[in-house]
């Protein structure tokens, strides 16, 4: 029997998380979920990832596994308030050892290498699979927009990250640490080997031109016309858009804060001696005296 899938979308932050749900033994697993979170007032909430255990309590199900595509850097990652409350476990890509390694001169933190097990339980590999109920999916690894992204394949779905967007709206930005649009260009190509009517679920819609909502299109749709990697395109061709684009580009707002939490196992950092939780920010200091 099919998984069925139930759609929660963030709106603050325009992200789509993802409830995949084997109904024959009522297993489910999560897909990027989000903590709410107000920069101004530094005000932590778990309203949406509480509307997902909700619906779980509601229909009776077991929550298994709690799946982030990569370390992101526009919301902070729900995963591990969904671990202390369901006792599921989080699961990430095995590029996150790298990405944290990276990061952790920025922030000041200390990290034991790329061996190094970041808080996770379960560090998922290409092609490798975990179960729930009758179900299971694999990973495929999607590097580009970020070097740790991987997308999920359950049965004829496949969960992207911010590796694609809907066909309106284009690819990812590529210009992170360790992104790579011509490596983002490689990874949508093997999304574009999937058979036709498998299903793509994004996990962003900004909505272009105020269109509705929308989250779910197929890999011959995408292949076909999507506006930046359609069939129209060549890879030099996008190198040089997707390049001219990025350089357009600010920061996520979100940025400092959501890695903090995201490439430390989704967890907020430890109290300080007052009893505080703070998030840095590192200076570019451009001040001339």
């Amino acid at each position: 029997m099919a998984v069925q899938v139930k759609v929660f979308f963030h709106q603050d932050t325009g992200t789509l998380s993802y409830l995949v749900v084997d109904s024959q033994a009522q297993h489910a697993v999560i897909i990027d979920s989000v903590l709410d979170f107000d920069i101004g007032s530094g005000e932590v909430k778990a309203e949406f990832a509480n509307r997902q255990l909700a619906y779980i309590a509601d229909n009776n199900l077991k929550l298994v596994w709690i799946l982030d595509t990569h370390a992101h850097a526009d919301h902070l990652s729900a995963a591990n308030y969904l671990r202390t409350k369901t006792g599921a476990k989080t699961v990430i890509g095995q590029g996150i050892t790298e990405v944290r390694s990276r990061f952790s001169k920025t922030f000041n933190r200390a990290t034991s290498g790329p061996g190094e097990q970041p808080d996770f339980d379960c560090l998922l590999a290409e092609g490798q699979q975990l179960v729930f109920g009758s179900a299971a999916l694999s990973g495929i690894s999607t590097p580009g927009h970020t070097s740790d992204s991987l997308s999920y394949l359950i049965e004829d779905n496949v969960f992207v990250g911010d590796t694609l967007f809907m066909p309106d709206a284009g690819t990812a930005r590529c210009d992170f640490p360790g992104g790579d649009a011509d490596t983002l260009w490689d990874s949508i190509a093997r999304l574009h080997e999937l058979p036709d009517d498998y299903k793509i679920w994004v996990c962003h819609d900004y909505q272009p031109d105020g269109r509705e909502l929308r989250y779910q299109t197929t890999v011959k749709e995408s292949r076909e016309s999507n506006i930046y990697v359609g069939s129209h395109r060549q890879k030099t061709e996008y190198v040089a858009l997707r390049k001219k684009r990025d350089a357009t580009l600010g920061a996520p707002k979100l940025l400092y804060p959501s890695l903090q939490v995201n490439l430390w196992g989704a967890s907020l950092p430890e109290c300080e001696s007052n009893g505080v939780r703070y998030i840095k920010i590192p200076l570019t200091d451009k001040v001339t005296s």
